[in-house]
C-alpha cells in the first residue's frame, strides 16, 4: 500500500531526493530515489512523471564517460518508472526510445558496446516496457517515417544481441523485445486492431528492415540446435508474421504504382521502400531461398514445439500471401504435408487442421497457381518414386511417403491430373509395386500348421472391441518399418478416394494378371483402393467431392471378387500333401531309419508322382500369402459394400469356407478373419448364424461337388468346417450329405481318406454335442432315483444283521460268476436258466413286433463306425489316428444303443487290439484312449475280451519298459515311450474298475504296476501307479492291502489271544526300501 497518494505530498518527499541526483550521479543516489519511488502511488507517479524521469534522463545525457553500474541503476530505474506510469507525449516517447537504445552503443566504435549481460538485459526491459507505456494512439504515432533511423537502429541492435550473445534469457529477451517494436506483441496493452491505413503504414515502414530482420532470423534458426527450443520457435512466429504482415497479398493490392513523396528530409526518404510489383518480385524470390533453407533446418528439427510452430508458418505465408508468395507455395506445402504423419501427435493434429482449413478455404484447389505448383511437385514426385524407395533407408522412405500421402490429401480431385498421365500412373503403381514386394524366405510360414478344430466363434471375442479384422503381419523386402506398411495403405485409400476408381482398377488388375511375381502387391493395393472408394478409413478434407457410388463400388468389387476366386488364383498349392504324394511319411522309427537309406530315397524320387518340379518353400509361402491377401480383400470388400455384400455371398461364401478349413494356420486366420468382417457387414451375429442361414445352397454346392471330387478336392473341407461351427439344425439338412460323403469315401479311400476322415471326425462331434445335453439331463433323473433309493437299503442294511444263511448264498453267489467270467457254464445249465425266466408277453399287444426307427444321428453314427472298422488298418498313420478319434466319439453317441453298439464293437475289437499291441506309440496312445471308452460304455462285453487279448501284452510291455525308465534322466520324461507309459498307468485303474476284473486279472495288474511305486521311476509314472492301486482298493480292498504289506509292512501284527499264532508278513522287516514313501501314502489312503 502507498504511503503517498497525492502529488503534493510526494512532490514533498521526492524533491530532495532528484536535486541530490541531478547534483551528483551516483549509483547510490539513483537507488535512494528508487527506494522512494516505491512508497509513491501510481496515480501521483503519474502526475510527477516528467520531474523524476528529468534527473534520470540528465544523468544518462551527461557528456564523458561513466560506470556501468550507473547507468544499469538508472535504466532500472526508468523502467520501474515506466511500468507504472503513461507515456502521453510522442516527443518523450522518441526521446525516451532513443536514449535507451543509446546505452547500447558505443560511439567512438561505432559498433555495439561491450557492456554486462546484466547492462543488456536492463535496457533490453526498459524499451520494451517503455512501448508498452505509450498511451493509446501515441504508439502508433511513434511509427511516423521520422523514426526510421532511429527504429533502425534498435532493431539492428536488437538483432545482434539475438544472434551473438551466448545468454539465452538475452537472446529471448530481445527477441520478444523485437517483437514489440514490430507491433507483434500478444499482451493486452495492444488489443485494438490496425485499419487498412494504419496497416499500410506500418507495412511500408516495417518493409525496410524486411531484409535485415528476415536475415539475421533465417541465420538464427539456422543456427545450431543446442541453442533451445524456444530460441527456434520465437524466432520463426517473427519470421513469419514479419514476412506475411509487410508481403500481405491484401496490403499489396492497395499499394498505387506511383511513389507518393514522404514529408521527411532526403535521407529518410532514401530509406523508404516503395512495395511496387518489381519490389516485391525481387524481395519474393530472396525470401524464398530463405524459406526453403529454414524448412530443410526446421523440418527435422528434433524438439516437436519448433516443427509445430513451422506449420504455422506455413499456415501464415499460404493463407496471406499465396500470390506475393507463389514462388514459395512449393517448399511450404512440402514442408507441411512431410509432417502429417510426424511422430508427434500434437504435430500431426495440427497438420491436418491446416490442411482441412486450407481445403475448405480453397487454397489449393481456387488458387490455380499453387494447383499448378502442387501437381508439379507431384509429378515429379511419382517420377522419382521409384529410385527414391530402392535407394532411401526407412526413414526416407517415410518421409518421401508422408510427402506424397501429404499431396494427394492436398490435391484432392485434382489428383486426376496426374493418374490420367499414363507415364506417371505406371511410375506410381511400378513404386508402390516395388516397394510392397513380401519376404516369402521365411520356412516358419509354411510350417506353421492349423491342426486344432477350433470355432469359428472363439475369435469372435478377440474381435468385438474391434469389428473388422485385423492385417496380417507381414514381413516385407525392402522395409521393416510398420509406419512405411501403413502410410503405403493410406496412399492407396486416398488414390480410391479421389481418384479415377475404374481407371485405377483396371490397371492393377492388368498388373495382377501380368506377373506372379506383382500379384500378391497388385492385390493389396486392390482391396485399400475399394475400402478407401468407400470411404472407410479415409479423411475428406474436400467436402464438394462425391464418392463412387454403391452400384458402381458394386460391379468393381464383383469383378476383383471373381478374378480371386478363379481355379488358378485360388487353388495354390500350399503344402505337400501325403495324399498327392501316395507315399505313406511314417513316424515309426522303422519308417525313419527307412526314409534315411540311400535306397529308398531314390525309389522315391523316381516315382511318378515326384516326376514334375516339387514345389519350393518360397513359391509355397508366395502362395499362402497370396490367399491371404485375397481372403483379407474379401473382408474389405464386404466392409466397403455393407448389407449389399449379401448379393455376393452366393459366390465368396463358399470359397472363404475352404480356407476357413485349410491346415496352413496363416490361411485360416485370414479366413476366419474374413468370415468376422462378412458377420459384422451383413448383419449376422456370429459365423454360426451365418452358416446356418446359408446353409442350403452350401448343402447343394458340396452334394454337387462331391460328385466331381477330382475337379473339387477341396469339397470335404467346407462340410468339415459348417460342422464345426453349427448346431443341431444343420442335420436334418445335412443327413443327406453325410450319406454322400460315406459313398464318396468308400469310392476313394484309397486317395481322399484323410479329409473325408476330418468330415467325419467333426460330423461326429457335432452329433456327440448334441446328444450331451439329452444324457445331462437323463443323469441327472437316474441320479436322484437313485440317491432316493439309496437311503432305503441303508436302513435296511442296518436294520437286518448277517445271518450264517447270508454268508453262504454270498459264497455260492460268488463261485457261479468265477465259473461264468472264466467260461465254465454248460449248454444244461444255460437251458435251465432260459427254462426258469421265460420271457413275459404282453397280452395287450396282438401284433408281431415292430421295431421302431432309428433316430438319425445314430444311424449316422452306426454308418460311421463301420468305415471306421475297414480303416483302422489303413497305412497312412496319420489317417489311423483319427480313425481312432473317430471310433471314440462313436462310442460314445451310440452309448444309449448297446444292441447296435456291441456287435460293432465285436467287430472293430480284433483291429483296436492290433492297434494295441504292434503299431506306432502314437496309435497305441490313441487305441488306449479308445479302449478306455469302451470299457466305460460296454464293460461287461469288454471284459473278457481285455483279459485274454490286451491286458498279459500291456502288462509285459509295462514290466520290460521299467527298468528302462528306472535308469533314465530327466531327458527321458519328453520321450514317446514315458508318455505311452504314462497313458497306460493312468487309464489302467479306471478301466479295471468298470470292467470289474477278477482277482486273478487284479494280480496281473498289480504286479506289472507294482514296480512303478519305485522311488527310482520318475516322480509322474509314481503318481500314476498309486492312482492304480487307489482303483484296485475299491475293487478289491482286501488284496490290495495285503499286497502292500508285502512290500513294506509299517507295523507288527500281535495276536488277539495267546493261541493263535502270529502273523509274520515279508514287509515286517522294518527297512527302508524304494516302495516306502508310496506304500506308506497308499495305506494312509487305504485307512
Amino acid at each position: 500500500m502507498a504511503v503517498f497518494d497525492t502529488p503534493e505530498e510526494a512532490f514533498g518527499v521526492l524533491r530532495p531526493v532528484c536535486v541530490q541526483l541531478t547534483k551528483a550521479q551516483t549509483v547510490e543516489n539513483v537507488e535512494r530515489l528508487q527506494a522512494q519511488l516505491q512508497a509513491v502511488s501510481d496515480s501521483a507517479l503519474q502526475e510527477l512523471q516528467q520531474y523524476i524521469l528529468f534527473p534520470l534522463r540528465f544523468t544518462l545525457k551527461t557528456p564523458g564517460p561513466k560506470r556501468e553500474r550507473l547507468i544499469q541503476s538508472v535504466v532500472e530505474c526508468l523502467t520501474f518508472v515506466l511500468s507504472s506510469t503513461c507515456v502521453k507525449e510522442q516527443e518523450l516517447l522518441q526521446e525516451l526510445f532513443s536514449e535507451l537504445s543509446a546505452c547500447l552503443y558505443s560511439p567512438t566504435s561505432q559498433k555495439p558496446a561491450a557492456v554486462s549481460e546484466e547492462m543488456k538485459l536492463a535496457v533490453i526491459r526498459g524499451l520494451s516496457t517503455l512501448m508498452h507505456s505509450a498511451y493509446g494512439d501515441i504508439v502508433l504515432a511513434f511509427y511516423e517515417p521520422s523514426i526510421l533511423p532511429r527504429l533502425g537502429f534498435a532493431v539492428s541492435l536488437l538483432l545482434g544481441l539475438a544472434e551473438q550473445e551466448k545468454s539465452k534469457q538475452i537472446k529471448i529477451g530481445a527477441l520478444k523485445c523485437l517483437q514489440v517494436l514490430l507491433f507483434q506483441c500478444d499482451c493486452q496493452d495492444h488489443p485494438r486492431s490496425l485499419d487498412e491505413l494504419e496497416q499500410k503504414q506500418l507495412g511500408d515502414l516495417f518493409a525496410s528492415f524486411l531484409p535485415g530482420i528476415s536475415t539475421a532470423l533465417t541465420r538464427v534458426i539456422t543456427g545450431d540446435f543446442k541453442q533451445g527450443h524456444s530460441i527456434v520457435v520465437t524466432s520463426l512466429k517473427i519470421f513469419y508474421e514479419t514476412v506475411s504482415f509487410v508481403m500481405a497479398d491484401e496490403q499489396l493490392r492497395r499499394v498505387s504504382e506511383v511513389q507518393t513523396k514522404p514529408a521527411v528530409e532526403h535521407r529518410v526518404a532514401e530509406l523508404m521502400v516503395h512495395r511496387e510489383a518489381n519490389w516485391v518480385k525481387n524481395t519474393s524470390d530472396k525470401v524464398t531461398v530463405l524459406i526453403k533453407k529454414i524448412i530443410e533446418c526446421v523440418s527435422v528439427h528434433p524438439h516437436w514445439k519448433v516443427r509445430l510452430e513451422l506449420i504455422e508458418l506455413v499456415k501464415a505465408l499460404l493463407l496471406k500471401c499465396s500470390q506475393s508468395l507463389v514462388g514459395s507455395a512449393g517448399p511450404l506445402l512440402k514442408a507441411l504435408v512431410s509432417l502429417v504423419n510426424d511422430e508427434s501427435l500434437e504435430v500431426q493434429a495440427q497438420c491436418n487442421e491446416v490442411l482441412r482449413r486450407f481445403a475448405d478455404e480453397r487454397v489449393v484447389v481456387g488458387s490455380r497457381a499453387i494447383a499448378d505448383v502442387l501437381s508439379e511437385n507431384l509429378h515429379s514426385l511419382t517420377t522419382s518414386l521409384p529410385r527414391l524407395m530402392n535407394s532411401q533407408d526407412d526413414q526416407g522412405r517415410f518421409s518421401t511417403l508422408s510427402l506424397l500421402l501429404g499431396y494427394l490429401k492436398l490435391l484432392g480431385p485434382k489428383v486426376n491430373f496426374v493418374l490420367n498421365s499414363v507415364a506417371h500412373l505406371q511410375r506410381l503403381s511400378k513404386a508402390l509395386i516395388q516397394i510392397l514386394e513380401l519376404d516369402v524366405a521365411d520356412i516358419k510360414i509354411v510350417e506353421e500348421r492349423h491342426w486344432n478344430s477350433d470355432h469359428l466363434s472363439a475369435s469372435a471375442e478377440t474381435l468385438a472391441s474391434q469389428p473388422w479384422s485385423r492385417i496380417q503381419r507381414r514381413y516385407f523386402r525392402f522395409f521393416t518399418d510398420e509406419r512405411i506398411f501403413l502410410l503405403l495403405r493410406q496412399v492407396c485409400q486416398l488414390l480410391g478416394f479421389y481418384g479415377n476408381l475404374y481407371l485405377l482398377v483396371d490397371h492393377f488388375m492388368e498388373l495382377y494378371r501380368e506377373s506372379v511375381a506383382y500379384r500378391k502387391q497388385a492385390a493389396m493395393i486392390l482391396n485399400e483402393l475399394v475400402v478407401g472408394a468407400a470411404g472407410l478409413e479415409v479423411e475428406n478434407l474436400h467436402e464438394k467431392h462425391i464418392k463412387t457410388s454403391l452400384e458402381d463400388l458394386r460391379e468393381i468389387v464383383t469383378s476383383i471378387l471373381e478374378e480371386y476366386i478363379s481355379q488358378e488364383n485360388w487353388y495354390l498349392v500350399t503344402c505337400i500333401e501325403a495324399e498327392k504324394v501316395g507315399e505313406e511319411l511314417m513316424v515309426r522309427q522303422s519308417g525313419l531309419q527307412a526314409l534315411t537309406s540311400g535306397t529308398h530315397t531314390r525309389q522315391l524320387l523316381s516315382s511318378p508322382a515326384f516326376s514334375q518340379p516339387s514345389p519350393t518353400i518360397c513359391s509355397m509361402n508366395s502362395n499362402i500369402w497370396q490367399i491371404c491377401i485375397q481372403l483379407e480383400g474379401v473382408g474389405h470388400f464386404a466392409r466397403a459394400l455393407g448389407t449389399d455384400f449379401r448379393l455376393l455371398l452366393m459366390s465368396a461364401l463358399y470359397p472363404v469356407l475352404e480356407k476357413a478349413g485349410d491346415q496352413t494356420l496363416l490361411i485360416s486366420q485370414a479366413a476366419t478373419g474374413a468370415m468376422m468382417d462378412i458377420c459384422h457387414a451383413c448383419g449376422y451375429e456370429s459365423p454360426q448364424h451365418l452358416i446356418n442361414q446359408n446353409s442350403d445352397y452350401l448343402v447343394n454346392g458340396i452334394s454337387l461337388n462331391l460328385r466331381h471330387l477330382s475337379l473339387h478336392p477341396h469339397t470335404p473341407k467346407v462340410l468339415e468346417v459348417m460342422l464345426q461351427n453349427s448346431d443341431a439344425s444343420l442335420l436334418p439338412l445335412v443327413a443327406d450329405v453325410v450319406q454322400d460323403v460315406l459313398a464318396t469315401l468308400d469310392q476313394f479311400y484309397d486317395k481322399r481318406a484323410t479329409s473325408f476322415v476330418s468330415v467325419l471326425h467333426a460330423l461326429l462331434a457335432a452329433l456327440d454335442a448334441d446328444n450331451l445335453g439329452q444324457l445331462q439331463e437323463q443323469g441327472v433323473g437316474e441320479k436322484e432315483s437313485h440317491l432316493s433309493r439309496r437311503p432305503a437299503a441303508l436302513e435296511k442294511g442296518l436294520e437286518n444283521t448277517t445271518t450264517a444263511e447270508d454268508i453262504e448264498q454270498f459264497v455260492l453267489n460268488y463261485l457261479k460268476e468265477k465259473d461264468v467270467a472264466d467260461g465254465n457254464v454248460s449248454d444244461f445249465d444255460s437251458e435251465e436258466e432260459e427254462q426258469s425266466d421265460p420271457p413275459r408277453v404282453n397280452e395287450d399287444d396282438t401284433g408281431p413286433d415292430v421295431e421302431p426307427p432309428l433316430p438319425v444321428q445314430i444311424q449316422i453314427a452306426m454308418d460311421v463306425m463301420e468305415r471306421c472298422i475297414h480303416l483302422m488298418s489303413d497305412k497312412n498313420l496319420k489317417i489311423r489316428l483319427k480313425v481312432l478319434d473317430v471310433l471314440d466319439l462313436c462310442v460314445v453317441v451310440l452309448q444309449s444303443h448297446k444292441n447296435r453298439l456291441l456287435p460293432l464293437a465285436h467287430r472293430a475289437w480284433p483291429s483296436l487290439v492290433h492297434r494295441l499291441t504292434n503299431d506306432d506309440p502314437l496309435a497305441v496312445l490313441r487305441a488306449f484312449k479308445v479302449l478306455g471308452t469302451l470299457g466305460g460304455k460296454c464293460g461287461d462285453f469288454l471284459r473278457s475280451r481285455f483279459c485274454k487279448d490286451v491286458l498279459p501284452k500291456l502288462a509285459g510291455s509295462l514290466v520290460s519298459q521299467a527298468p528302462v525308465s528306472a535308469r533314465a534322466g530327466p531327458v527321458y520324461s519328453h520321450t514317446l515311450a514315458f508318455k505311452l507309459q504314462l497313458a497306460v498307468l493312468q487309464g489302467l485303474g479306471p478301466l479295471c474298475e468298470r470292467l470289474d476284473l477278477g482277482e486273478g486279472d487284479l494280480n496281473k495288474v498289480a504286479d506289472a504296476c507294482l514296480i512303478y511305486l519305485s522311488a527310482k521311476q520318475p516322480v509322474k509314472l509314481q503318481e500314476a501307479a498309486r492312482s492304480v492301486f487307489l482303483h484296485l482298493m475299491k475293487v478289491d480292498p482286501d488284496g490290495t492291502w495285503f499286497l502292500l504289506n508285502e512290500l513294506y509292512c509299517p507295523e507288527d501284527f500281535i495276536p488277539p489271544h495267546p493261541s493263535l499264532h502270529p502273523v509274520q508278513l515279508r514287509g515286517a522287516t522294518r527297512q527302508q526300501n524304494p516302495y516306502t514313501a508310496s506304500v506308506l501314502h497308499l495305506l494312509q489312503e487305504l485307512q
